[in-house]
């Protein structure tokens, strides 16, 4: 990943969408963790001292929420809240490689507010998923929670639980930077589009693009990297993942915005309604109190245009 460059590009805010190792993160590590190494994680001190103060004011849940023997019990008496999370997402949730214990982004920054509401401290252990395992980490115990830019969908939900959604994005489309000849969806038909394994871009773009021939890689810097490589035409992701690929990287651009609604939840073990009922009830929580906004313009913010946005109402789609 190239160094962070200040001052950031902003994009704008799209109103009609935007509405196994494990590496363990103890401590908020928001104004430490601010390398220019990282893209998105650092340059901007106002923020980064914003976030502290977020966490110092994080809701903690009382004793009686913490039922005797459920999954909030267990969590509390082991000490960590196990996260599937990605450790190479910009924004969202990106590993500073000169200190790796320091993770940070939207999503991250997000579950260590629930560790703090189950903990009384930021206490998290990183299991990187790839996006085809989520569900089975879910299933199998190995992780409580998924804060993975994990679209809510009822095929979803029929094998794991989703609290949220907390956020709203969408599908767009970028290509190299010198690329003239994509900048509408129907420009997709008849090129080679790179898509990442188990998204929901797999789908959507044969349903836009009939003619497209599609590639699927694994994870989302793989897929970056193919694109600069010109082993594709142009790379169909979720926007805040493109934004944060954009601005760390001038070989690529955004060309289309959002055609997709995303709303992305946060993945929940199977059958557990305790457990999502306490998730839900901490993140309406922290909306209302506002951290949700400020965990916003510290991190996917950076890169906006205008405010943080309205979060989506939670149980609102199908699936939630």
């Amino acid at each position: 990943m190239s160094d962070i460059r200040l001052p950031r590009r902003r994009f704008p805010l799209i109103t009609a969408v935007l509405a196994t190792a494990s590496v363990a993160v103890a401590g908020c590590g928001s104004s430490d963790s601010s390398s220019d190494a990282v893209p998105g994680g650092g340059g901007d001190d106002a923020a980064a001292s914003g976030l502290d103060a977020v966490y110092e004011d994080a809701p903690v849940a009382d004793e009686d929420a913490i039922l005797p023997e459920s999954t909030m019990a267990e969590i509390k008496e082991r000490g960590v809240l196990r996260v599937a999370a990605a450790l190479d997402a910009p924004l969202l949730s990106q590993q500073d490689p000169s200190s790796p214990e320091d993770v940070e982004g939207f999503d991250i920054d997000l579950a260590k507010m629930l560790a703090i509401y189950i903990l009384g401290e930021p206490n998290i252990e990183i299991v990187p998923p790839a996006s085809e395992t989520r569900e089975a980490l879910l299933q199998n115990g190995t992780v409580d929670v998924v804060f993975n830019t994990y679209t809510i969908t009822e095929e979803r939900a029929e094998q794991i639980s989703f609290a949220g959604p907390y956020f709203t994005s969408g599908l767009a489309v970028a290509v190299a930077a010198d690329n003239e000849d994509i900048s509408s969806i129907e420009d997709l038909d008849g090129k080679n589009v790179i898509v990442g394994a188990n998204t929901p871009a797999v789908t959507a773009v044969p349903e836009v693009a009939p003619g497209a021939e599609v590639t699927s890689f694994a994870t989302d810097p793989q897929a970056v990297q193919a694109l600069v490589q010109g082993r594709g035409d142009a790379y169909v992701q979720d926007y805040t993942l493109l934004l944060a690929a954009a601005d760390a990287n001038d070989d690529i651009k955004i060309a289309v915005q959002p055609f997709t609604e995303e709303p992305y939840g946060i993945g929940l073990p199977p059958e557990d309604p305790e457990f999502k009922d306490f998730v839900n009830t901490w993140l309406e929580e922290i909306e209302d109190d506002g951290s949700w906004a400020e965990i916003w313009e510290a991190t996917l913010g950076t890169v906006v245009e205008g405010d943080a946005p309205t979060p989506p109402e939670i149980g609102s789609v199908p699936g939630s």
